[in-house]
Parts: C-alpha cells; sequence; structure tokens
C-alpha cells in the first residue's frame, strides 16, 4: 500500500487529503474505514486539459476526532478505469454510478453498474460534466425518455409508483415488487428534475452569485446549501468571516430546521390518515414563515447568505419578535407532542415499520434523524462544528427501535433543541460586523469539504476552486441521497399499504438529490417569465397540453 501512496497533505486543522495511483484505491479506502472513518460522497471532475486525466475523490468523516480525509486517484481519459469500493462499501454505488454518467470515469467490479443520472438512451460519448460539453447542451431525441427497470422476482407483481403519484410530491419512479400486499423488493429511477446546477456554476456563475443558486438546491434548506458552500469557499480563500455573521446563519439553519420538521410532522400525519397532525403542524409552521419574511422578505429562500457572512443583521426589535415567536412555537409543538405520543393508531402505522438495523443504517452511511432512528450516533453540528454551534449546547437525541416511529419522535425533539439553540444564539450574540468583503482573488485549484446537518441529515459540499472567479468543480451531496439508496431494504417484507410512510419518513427532497427555467419540450428553446404573467398563468385554467407542470423543469 505504501507504494501506492504519492503525498499526503494537511491543508487546515480537519482536513486531510491523500493521493494515490488509482491500483491503490480501494486498499486505501479500506484502510480508512477500518481506523473508524465513516463514508460521505465521491467526487468526479475533469482534469483533461491540464494533465489528461479523470480525477476522483473518495471522501471519509472521522466524527470522533473532527477530521476529514480525501482520498484522490486519477485515470487517463484514453483507459478511464478505476476499481470500485462499492463492494466493501454500499453507500458509495449511487456516486460511482453518478461519475460514470456525467464524466465517462469507468468502475471496475462494481455490482451494479448501470445508468443512474442519465436515461438509458442517452447518446454514447457524451458526459455532461466534462469541459468540452456546453451547459445548455440538449441531445437530439431528449423529448423521449428511457428506463430500463431490474427484472421483478420471481413469483411477484411490479406495482408502479410514480413518476407521478399522490404519495410522491416530486417526480420519481419506483417499480415495487409485490407477493400479494408484502414488498418483496424494489428498482428506483430518478434525477426527473436533474437541473445541472453544478455545471452551471462552474461555467456561467461568479462566486457570490452561487450562494443564490445553491439556496434553490432545496425548497426548505435553502440557507443550508448556501452556507456550506460559501464555508468551503471561505475555507479554500482562508477567509475569517465575523463572528456575529456566525451566529446569524446558526439561527438561520435552526428556523429551517423547525420549519422542516413541522411540515414533515404534518406530511406524515396526512400519510397516514390523520389529517388533524396535517393542520394542527402546518399552522404552527406558519408562525416561523411569517417571522422569516419579517426578517428578510421571502417565507422562503432568504437570500441571506454570502461568501463573507450575511446580507441582514439582527436587530433588537426584531431578536424581541423571534423570542416571541419561539415561545409560541414552542407552547404549541407540546400540546401537539402530547397528543400524539400515547396514540394508538398512529403507534400501529409506525412502530416496527420501515425496520432496519443499525449495522444497515452503517453500511449505507445513512445520515440525520433517518440514521439517529437506528442508533447511530451522529450530527455535523456536534461532531464538525461549523458557524456558533461551538458555542451552543444542545442533545442530539438517538433511539433504537429503528422503525418510522422514531424518526418521528426524533424530529419533534429536534425541533424543541433547534428552539433552545435559537435562544442561545439571542443570548450569546456578539456585536461587531456581520459580513466582510474578500478583497484578495481566491487562488485556483484549492479543494475544501465542508458538512452542514440539514434538517433531513448531513450535507456535503466539496469546492475546487478555479479561474474566471468561479469554481471548477462544485459537488453537492444532500442527505437524500444516502437516504434514498436505502429505502429498497426499508419497504422489505413490508406492507405495500405502508410504503407511502416508510418513504415519507426519510422526508425525501428528490430536487436536493437530483440537482425555474421555462423550457419548451417541442422546440428546446428557453425563456424567462414575469411575476405577473406567472401569476396569470397560474390562475388561468390551462388544458393538459399547456398547463405550467409540463413547461416547468427543476
Amino acid at each position: 500500500m505504501r507504494d501506492d501512496v504519492v503525498c499526503v497533505e494537511k491543508t487546515d486543522p480537519r482536513t486531510i487529503f491523500i493521493d494515490v495511483k488509482r491500483a491503490g484505491i480501494r486498499e486505501a479506502s479500506k484502510i480508512i474505514t477500518t481506523a473508524g472513518a465513516r463514508y460521505l460522497c465521491s467526487v468526479g471532475y475533469d482534469n483533461i486539459e491540464r494533465d489528461g486525466t479523470l480525477g476522483m475523490i473518495h471522501t471519509f468523516a472521522l466524527d470522533d476526532s473532527d477530521q476529514f480525509v480525501c482520498c484522490r486517484t486519477s485515470a487517463p481519459v484514453g483507459d478511464p478505469v478505476i476499481e470500485s469500493i462499492t463492494p466493501d462499501l454500499p453507500s458509495a454505488g449511487w456516486s460511482e454510478r453518478e461519475v460514470t454518467d456525467l464524466l465517462g470515469l469507468r468502475f471496475a467490479g462494481h455490482p451494479k453498474p448501470k445508468k443512474l443520472v442519465l436515461a438509458d438512451d442517452w447518446p454514447d460519448g457524451i458526459y455532461p460534466l466534462r469541459k468540452d460539453v456546453p451547459h445548455n447542451f440538449v441531445p437530439k431525441g431528449a423529448e423521449d425518455v428511457a428506463y430500463e427497470l431490474d427484472e421483478a422476482p420471481p413469483g411477484t407483481k411490479i406495482v408502479p409508483v410514480g413518476p407521478f403519484h399522490p404519495s410522491l410530491h416530486e417526480p420519481e419512479h419506483f417499480a415495487v415488487y409485490v407477493d400479494g400486499e408484502t414488498i418483496k423488493g424494489c428498482d428506483y429511477r430518478g434525477f426527473m428534475t436533474h437541473r445541472g446546477i453544478e455545471k452551471l456554476c462552474t461555467t456561467q456563475i461568479s462566486y457570490n452569485e452561487v450562494p443564490f443558486i445553491a439556496e434553490r438546491i432545496c425548497g426548505i434548506c435553502g440557507s443550508v446549501h448556501a452556507t456550506a458552500f460559501s464555508q468551503a469557499v471561505e475555507s479554500a480563500a482562508g477567509l475569517v468571516i465575523p463572528r456575529r455573521a456566525e451566529f446569524i446563519r446558526t439561527m438561520m439553519l435552526e428556523f429551517e430546521r423547525i420549519h422542516s420538521n413541522l411540515l414533515w410532522l404534518g406530511v406524515a400525519g396526512h400519510l397516514i390518515g390523520f389529517d388533524t397532525v396535517f393542520m394542527q403542524a402546518w399552522r404552527v409552521r406558519e408562525q416561523i414563515m411569517w417571522l422569516c419574511e419579517r426578517l428578510t422578505g421571502n417565507r422562503k429562500t432568504y437570500g441571506m447568505i454570502l461568501v463573507g457572512g450575511v446580507r441582514r443583521d439582527i436587530t433588537p426589535e426584531i431578536a424581541d419578535d423571534i423570542r416571541r415567536v419561539m415561545k409560541n412555537i414552542e407552547d404549541d409543538l407540546t400540546i401537539i407532542h402530547r397528543a400524539i405520543e400515547k396514540d394508538t393508531s398512529i403507534h400501529k402505522r409506525t412502530k416496527g415499520v420501515g425496520t432496519i438495523t443499525k449495522q444497515q443504517a452503517l453500511d449505507w452511511s445513512l445520515v440525520g434523524p433517518v440514521a439517529r432512528a437506528r442508533g447511530v450516533d451522529i450530527d455535523a453540528r456536534r461532531d464538525h462544528p461549523y458557524a456558533a454551534y461551538d458555542e451552543m449546547k444542545f442533545e442530539v437525541p438517538v433511539l433504537d427501535s429503528c422503525d418510522v416511529w422514531a424518526t418521528l419522535v426524533i424530529r419533534v425533539v429536534e425541533t424543541f433543541e433547534a428552539i433552545k439553540i435559537v435562544r442561545q444564539c439571542l443570548d450569546k450574540m456578539p456585536g461587531g460586523e456581520f459580513f466582510v468583503e474578500m478583497k484578495d482573488k481566491i487562488p485556483a485549484q484549492r479543494h475544501a469539504i465542508t458538512v452542514v446537518e440539514a434538517p433531513r441529515g448531513e450535507s456535503v459540499h466539496y469546492v475546487i476552486t478555479g479561474e474566471d472567479n468561479r469554481p471548477e468543480r462544485w459537488r453537492v451531496r444532500a442527505p437524500t441521497f444516502p437516504n434514498l439508496q436505502a429505502v429498497p431494504l426499508m419497504l422489505l417484507d413490508e406492507q405495500f399499504g405502508d410504503f407511502p410512510i416508510i418513504m415519507g419518513s426519510i422526508d425525501p427532497c428528490f430536487s436536493c438529490t437530483d440537482r425555474v427555467a421555462v423550457v419548451d419540450l417541442q422546440t428546446g428553446q428557453s425563456s424567462s417569465i414575469t411575476k405577473a404573467e406567472l401569476d396569470a398563468l397560474s390562475r388561468r385554467a390551462q388544458s393538459p397540453s399547456h398547463s405550467l407542470q409540463t413547461m416547468l423543469r427543476g
């Protein structure tokens, strides 16, 4: 193994880069995980113009010591093959398949090397993330999308769920294999809302503009992605932002956690037919959305996070408003919590449902409430502190019932903890500036990784700095990406009627995982519309062939 190690570099107190020859990448990954590291994601990048290679980075976290380990290798573009790590780390399966689709790097020994992101009829030899492919490239025949699904196991029937289905709020397709009412497996095809954000932001957008694009990765976790990207750039540039900005970022992230968990609680109630929970949770949720509108001007997509800090300060008046709203939400949520914790109908629909073991959760690198409900004690806010979390005191709830019920309990408890964190931010908020301008040019070819604990779990952002005031490579791994891979395990031997709540228990965000322009599907021409035009369109009765749904992508 030592002969395969080219270089070991520690770029900051918490990040270690290990460069290895491609022949040693699997063995290096084994050694890293044997040392206790947890797999995060893999990052591929185009280095063809520079040295004729395709780069590959496997990233890991050592949670006990607040360390990140990035294992880097490359392969010549004429022989773009390296050994797969998926046989040892199942959760790497999707990352490697994504890199194959988007960059053309292949992985020897991958157990399921079928397409993931691209449709099965995508033209051969065109890899969207390579630099020679334009950001607005549209292949011929793109209106006819083909997906080949796995064969159903013997003795089972296929029940299709999606791409449009009442239990799914975004277009994704599950082929569920059932024997009677019992689920015996499923296959998944998604990435139907893939918007090419990573490509766009390395070809058309500047560093200062990317946070506003990052917010649109997810309709709920906008500040999460904007913060993660900004932190990665700040780390690469060696930029230290004002402490007050870090406190304000922390508050914005916890506002999103409160909002997201209340939204999920309502949706979960609706999925099991308990619409009283739905209505009450969403009634309470409105208070945090009104507060954010008063603070930022928007109910969502706040536009608060910038590279260098935040855009708006917290005034004494808004601080008093925040305290009042936190008290109201806490009181209202306490009543809801008491109502559901002993409700037998909720217990019957959630206890013992969607069960997987702690070891399976570890094998598939699950994150967030889905992992903590299976006894996996991880939380990036505590394990890899960022923003002002190093000064926050909070509990990380962990349960071991390993089912849907545990995910429900954990999200409710975490909402109470989020309220505590917001209050600490107000009480400990330092004075001073809330933004610092980056005056020096960011050097190119610097690598940086950052994690932020979203409501759904850990979001990972990896940035390679570039020329022209924009990143050369930006990789986003949302929490749904690893959690969604374990859904077939959660569904195995469960009843088909429980599919919606099992699927809903991971709080999936398909657009996050897939990563508004108006597109004419016949001509491929794109355009923009004004707010007034969009409002008029939404109010006007539309025939199916002209509906907004058929026009919008992303």
